[in-house]
């Protein structure tokens, strides 16, 4: 089955849901919470949070269970969340708009936690130079950042997708795909890009570093289930911030932490804290809310949607990118205010800073 096919699948119910009484369902105030994350340098924390207790000690602050989930396939998570099994995931901003936003699903981004600064990259075997692309078929996760990541890169060599054949391929094939033959070219993220520049005639071309604050990483969740129960925002919050204080810390306790991330990503400490140099983290809500709050996240959000609306991933028959709302922090709103699906609030980062939770 191919994303496209997956995609309009989930779409179809996740529009089914919105329509439906179960909606109601969802807007209710609940006890118990699922939350779905997937590998990725950025999303390891809450696999460590979920194994250290750290998500045991927010939920029962809040008399709330939070089973935590991960996913080997990221397409897997978000689609899971679209159709209702999850109440949040970890997700990009593209796709977070592509994904259940485009779906149906109304969903804010409850904690900004980095963007990519070099973690994403297009990759190309044999040759150094990223115009030697054209013609190339290249290997990627459809319609996710990576996609995002090529259009980005070929206009910046006075191409367009046109001069490429993009191949569809699973992220957990990525690695093993590109020590078979017929790949040459292929765009991915960390941990997969650390794996395949350790292989022979592998050469990063362009990353994500030379588009900061594009790609970013966010903890999402059901807007209906967040507005219903917002000590769900609050322990997410928690959870996040206090993890961050241990992960980032120049301790034993910090580099233990960092270890086991590089661990059951895959790699080691030393492989983890490469992945986190080439991440912009925001370790501290306070820089969180600022990145959240800049008017630069506008900006970054009307490329994003103009592009998955040139790819028509914001419904068939969209008259333009304004189909779907954007809510920004200030309340204004990027396309139709009467059909907003994906909001960026500051409210749970500011409760953090404010030691409020």
């Amino acid at each position: 089955m191919t994303f496209l096919t997956k995609f309009a699948t989930v779409a179809t119910l996740a529009v089914a849901i919105a329509a439906g009484t179960s909606s109601l369902a969802l807007a209710q105030a609940k006890t118990d919470f699922k939350v779905a994350w997937s590998i990725y340098v950025g999303w390891m924390p809450w696999g460590y949070a979920a194994d250290t207790g750290i998500v045991q000690k927010w939920a029962d602050q809040y008399g709330i269970t939070i089973e935590v989930t991960q996913f080997n396939d990221y397409v897997e998570s978000m689609n899971q969340y679209t159709a209702g099994a999850y109440d949040a995931v970890t997700l990009t901003n593209m796709d977070g708009l592509s994904i259940p936003a485009a779906g149906g699903v109304d969903t804010t981004a409850v904690i900004i936690g980095d963007f990519s600064a070099g973690n994403d990259a297009v990759i190309l075997k044999g040759v150094a130079d990223l115009a030697a692309i054209a013609g190339q078929p290249v290997n990627l996760v459809e319609f996710s950042v990576s996609h995002y990541l090529l259009a980005r890169a070929l206009e910046s060599v006075g191409m367009t997708e046109r001069d490429v054949n993009v191949v569809n391929t699973s992220d957990p094939d990525m690695v093993g795909a590109f020590q078979t033959a017929d790949v040459t070219a292929m765009v991915t993220w960390n941990p997969m890009v650390s794996e395949i520049l350790a292989l022979p005639d592998a050469t990063k071309v362009f990353d994500s570093a030379q588009i900061p604050g594009e790609i970013i990483d966010m903890m999402v969740a059901n807007s209906e289930v967040l507005e219903a129960n917002p000590d769900f925002g609050k322990a997410l919050a928690g959870i996040w911030y206090d993890t961050m204080a241990i992960m980032t810390a120049d301790t034993p306790e910090g580099a233990a932490a960092r270890q086991a991330m590089g661990v059951a990503s895959g790699t080691d400490q030393a492989g983890f804290e490469a992945q986190l140099a080439a991440t912009k983290l925001f370790p501290t809500p306070a820089e969180a809310v600022a990145f959240t709050t800049s008017p630069d996240l506008s900006t970054t959000m009307d490329k994003v949607r103009t592009f998955l609306f040139d790819k028509g991933l914001l419904g068939s028959g969209a008259p333009s990118a304004d189909i779907i709302g954007v809510e920004l922090p200030d309340g204004t709103v990027l396309g139709d205010a009467a059909n907003v699906k994906l909001r960026f609030t500051a409210e749970y980062m500011q409760l953090a800073a404010d030691g409020a939770l």
